[in-house]
């Protein structure tokens, strides 16, 4: 094997023949499974025509958009709207790395089979939509700036917390070095070329990790408009970001303009059903999946069974190392490894409480560095007030809420949801939900000890008043059901939503009532939450 890779190598640097190799061996298809385009190829031959049709009714030259996307199911779907966006009057470039993963090298050979497909495939667009792959670009030798050079080694960090689920990182790892090289070259093509061709408005998914981080970045320092995107839980929705990392959730232009509308019942009662689902273990409306494995069995059997006694309890919700919703979010703490650890050895010495942690359950799907590891490094035995909640362990929890007189979080929406049944909660990191009224916020090492100190002493005196709850479910409804936009084609299962959304329906009249504001949004176009809330009943019905 490994001389194989050693022959593809040298052939790889030996112009034409990855080209003629491909054309003569895999006629024109995918070299691999990993890097298939195959249904967005098989289905170009529809959308092609019907997008022509529809930018036919258009008189409007729209705007001029470069869409960025790497890795081959993020280039089906930034594909699929670059298209939808050229059927609507705007200018599309896509530009694409032929990578199939992140993580692991290729060979030159291969990469040139890959950029070959990618590009042919593409090509099937080019009445719509242009397309230029960033892989072995002419700008390869050129000096970066140094902005683009920091943005280059913060994105690289980010890459090898995210692969390896850690937060301590060796730039001498085998990952490490991976991420930055391309994460270089991918920088040097797309500030060169976004500085040649200076679209109005740069659309990427993600935007946080990887090259789809690097051109996010790159696009900030030329000051490029841009729009990050992404997908969560629920179909037929997408996060939007304007000039912003879509996976920090911010959410300040929603809370400004909303924060002072009271819920109407109807809609209470929606959020309810939904923290309800999540309670009970059980789907709901448009989210697709289940948040806990357990069905709850009530807060004092939990408590008999943790063999919990009358002592006060904080319940400690962590998140998963190397999420994209924790990559950059230390506040005060050098990390969340370390922000856990300290609290722990914190509570150790606090006998008179008594300290629960719940590992996500999320890690039973990872490879990294576990929470459990981390305290059994402070403690490999736990003081015997301390317990420790497993991510494999059959406990709902939900249940904890009941118990508990203290939430202490990270970033995790655990948080939020213990706020909307009155529990004080501090969060130690960055998250969208902190400093809005119903959290305790500490800046500061100092100020959390002190804010802990004094919550403990009388818990039930700092527990959120009627005025604090409401504020935590207001911002509840507008997180779970403003925030999120309607779209028609979730990145899961992108091909079964299209099919039952193909384009002329979703760009024809009742289409673009559903999504037409969300297009808007995605070219650039400022987010009006007001606007967003008046048609929040027509989205609902069309779900």
């Amino acid at each position: 094997m490994a001389s194989k890779q050693v022959i593809k190598n040298v052939l790889g640097q030996i112009p034409f023949t990855a080209e003629l190799y491909w054309l003569a061996r895999q006629k024109g298809g995918p070299i691999t499974s990993r890097f298939s385009l195959n249904r967005l190829q098989a289905a170009l031959p529809e959308i092609v025509p019907q997008a022509a049709a529809l930018r036919k009714q258009v008189d409007s030259k729209g705007k001029n958009i470069f869409i960025f996307a790497t890795l081959h199911y993020w280039i089906e779907h930034a594909a699929l709207l670059g298209i939808s966006l050229a059927a609507q009057g705007n200018r599309v470039t896509l530009g694409f790395l032929p990578y199939a993963e992140w993580q692991n090298p290729i060979n030159r050979f291969d990469l040139r089979r890959q950029n070959l497909y990618a590009t042919r495939v593409l090509a099937e667009a080019s009445p719509l939509m242009n397309s230029v792959s960033f892989y072995g670009s002419r700008y390869l030798y050129k000096a970066l700036p140094e902005a683009v050079q920091k943005a280059v080694e913060l994105v690289t960090t980010y890459d090898t917390q995210y692969t390896l689920q850690t937060e301590e990182v060796d730039d001498q790892s085998e990952v490490y070095k991976l991420r930055l090289e391309r994460n270089t070259d991918a920088a040097r093509t797309a500030y060169f070329w976004l500085k040649a061709n200076r679209p109005d408005v740069v659309i990427i998914p993600n935007g946080t990790i990887q090259e789809l981080g690097i051109v996010y970045r790159v696009a900030r320092i030329l000051n490029i408009p841009v729009v990050t995107y992404e997908f969560g839980d629920q179909r037929q929705r997408i996060w939007i970001a304007q000039n912003a990392e879509v996976m920090r959730q911010e959410t300040d232009g929603l809370w400004e303009t909303r924060k002072d509308t009271v819920l109407k019942e109807s809609e209470l009662e929606r959020l309810r059903a939904l923290f309800t689902a999540r309670q009970r273990a059980s789907l709901w409306e448009n989210f697709a999946r289940r948040w806990q494995t357990t069905p709850p069995q009530g807060g004092e059997t939990v408590r008999a069974e943790l063999g919990l006694d009358d002592r006060p309890i904080v319940l400690l919700a962590t998140n998963v190392l190397g999420d994209s919703l924790t990559l950059g979010r230390q506040i005060f703490s050098k990390s969340m490894a370390e922000w856990i650890s300290r609290t722990v050895q914190y509570f150790a010495g606090r006998e008179d409480v008594q300290l629960v942690i719940r590992v996500h359950p999320g890690e039973v799907l990872t490879h990294g560095q576990s929470m459990v590891d981390v305290v059994h490094h402070v403690f490999p035995r736990l003081p015997d007030h301390i317990r420790m909640i497993s991510p494999k362990d059959e406990l709902n929890t939900y249940d904890l809420f009941e118990v508990a007189d203290l939430g202490l979080v990270y970033t995790t929406t655990v948080g939020l949801e213990m706020a909307l049944v009155g529990l004080p909660v501090i969060v130690a990191g960055q998250t969208h939900y902190r400093g809005r009224g119903f959290t305790f916020d500490p800046d500061s090492w100092v100020a959390y000890y002190k804010q802990l100190g004094q919550i403990l002493e009388s818990p039930g005196n700092f527990r959120r008043s009627p005025k604090e709850v409401d504020l935590a479910w207001q911002y509840a409804y507008r997180f779970f059901f403003e925030y999120p936009r309607p779209f028609p084609w979730h990145l899961v299962r992108m091909w079964d939503d299209y099919k039952a959304r193909p384009l002329e329906s979703v760009l024809g009249a009742e289409g673009m009532s559903l999504y037409g504001n969300t297009f808007k949004y995605l070219t650039g176009e400022s987010i009006d939450w007001n606007e967003v809330v008046e048609q929040e009943a027509d989205v609902r019905d069309g779900s």
